[in-house]
C-alpha cells in the first residue's frame, strides 16, 4: 500500500480484469481540519481521481491539523498525497528533498478575524487580546507566528494565544472567549461565511504590515478581500500563499501523470467543492517554485496540457 514502495519497484498495476493498470492503488491524501477547505478539496480529488482512474478503492482522505502536519506525513509515507502552502512546502525543501509538487491549485489568503463591533482594528493593535491562531502544526500557526513577529508581538507578554482549529475559532469567537482568530484559506472560506451570517465581523488590514513580510518571505503575494466578502463593508488588504499539491519523487511517475491529467478533467467537481478551484488552471498550476515539478507532472503539462 506505499506507493512510494510500488512506484519504485514499477508495481503499480491492476489485474487485467480491472481494465486500468491503476485499479488496485491504494490513495491518502492529507487535508486538513474538517472544517476548512484543504478538507473540501481532498473529499472532491478523491472522488475525481477514482472515477477518472478507475481506482477499485476511493481515496482516503485524511484530516490533519494542516501543511506542517500534512508535509511530515507525506515524508515518512504515511501519506502519498499532501496539500500545502507553499511557504511551508519552500521550507521544508530547502537543501535536500525528496518532496515534489504534482500542481499548484489556488491562493489562500490570510484572515484575521474580529467582531464587528470591536475596537481593534490592525495587527499591532492586537496586543493585550485573546488570539486563536490555529493548532501547532498548521499551516495558519505557520504564518500567523509571522505576522505576529512582524509587529514585535510575542507570547506570553504581548498577546494571549490559543491554539484552536478553525471550529474552535469560530466558536470561541461567537461566545467571546476569544478577541480575534487567524485563518488561512480559501475565500471565501465557508465555515467563516457562516459566521458572518449571524454574528458580523471584520477582517484587519494587513496594509501596515505587508511590505515588511513580503521583505522577509518573498513567497507571500498582495492581495485583496473584497468588500461584500463575509458581509464586510470595504474591501481590506491581505497577503496570500499559493497552495499546491504535493507527492514524493518516488512516486511511479506514470501514476503522477494520470493524477495531474484527472484533476484539470472534472474541475467542475472541485469548484462544487470549494469555490476558490474555479482559478485551478493548468497555465498556473505549473507555478510551484522553489518545489520542482514530480516527472510525472511535469511531463503531462509539457505534452497534454
Amino acid at each position: 500500500q506505499v506507493l512510494r514502495a510500488l512506484g519504485a519497484a514499477g508495481l503499480i498495476m491492476a489485474a487485467p480484469a480491472c481494465g486500468s493498470r491503476f485499479a488496485d492503488v491504494h490513495l491518502r491524501i492529507a487535508t486538513g481540519g474538517t472544517a476548512g477547505e484543504y478538507f473540501r478539496l481532498g473529499r472532491a480529488l478523491a472522488q475525481v481521481w477514482q472515477e477518472q482512474l478507475g481506482l477499485t478503492t476511493e481515496p482516503a482522505v485524511l484530516p490533519t491539523n494542516g501543511s506542517p502536519a500534512n508535509v511530515t506525513l507525506l515524508a515518512t509515507g504515511a501519506a502519498d498525497v499532501a496539500v500545502s502552502q507553499l511557504d511551508v512546502a519552500a521550507d521544508r525543501t530547502a537543501g535536500s528533498s525528496s518532496l515534489r509538487a504534482l500542481a499548484a491549485v489556488y491562493n489562500d489568503a490570510l484572515q484575521i478575524v474580529v467582531p464587528a463591533g470591536s475596537p481593534i482594528r490592525t495587527v499591532a493593535g492586537l496586543r493585550g487580546a485573546r488570539v486563536s491562531i490555529g493548532p501547532e502544526n498548521s499551516g495558519v500557526a505557520y504564518v500567523a507566528q509571522r505576522v505576529l513577529a512582524a509587529v514585535g508581538l510575542a507570547e506570553p507578554d504581548d498577546v494571549r494565544l490559543s491554539r484552536l482549529d478553525l471550529a474552535g475559532s469560530v466558536a470561541a469567537l461567537r461566545a467571546g472567549d476569544v478577541d480575534a482568530f487567524f485563518w488561512v484559506g480559501a475565500l471565501p472560506t465557508t465555515t467563516v461565511t457562516d459566521l458572518a451570517a449571524t454574528v458580523p465581523v471584520r477582517l484587519l488590514d494587513l496594509e501596515p504590515v505587508l511590505d515588511t513580510l513580503r521583505i522577509r518571505y518573498p513567497v507571500y503575494a498582495p492581495g485583496t478581500v473584497l468588500a461584500g466578502t463575509y458581509r464586510i463593508a470595504d474591501p481590506v488588504a491581505t497577503l496570500l500563499v499559493r497552495n499546491v499539491l504535493l507527492v514524493d519523487a518516488g512516486l511511479d511517475a506514470d501514476l503522477v501523470h494520470a493524477l495531474t491529467g484527472a484533476l484539470f478533467a472534472d474541475q467542475q467537481r472541485l469548484a462544487d467543492a470549494t469555490a476558490a478551484a474555479r482559478t485551478v488552471d493548468p497555465r498556473s498550476a505549473i507555478l510551484t517554485q522553489p518545489v520542482p515539478l514530480h516527472d510525472g507532472a511535469l511531463r503531462w503539462f509539457s505534452e497534454d496540457a
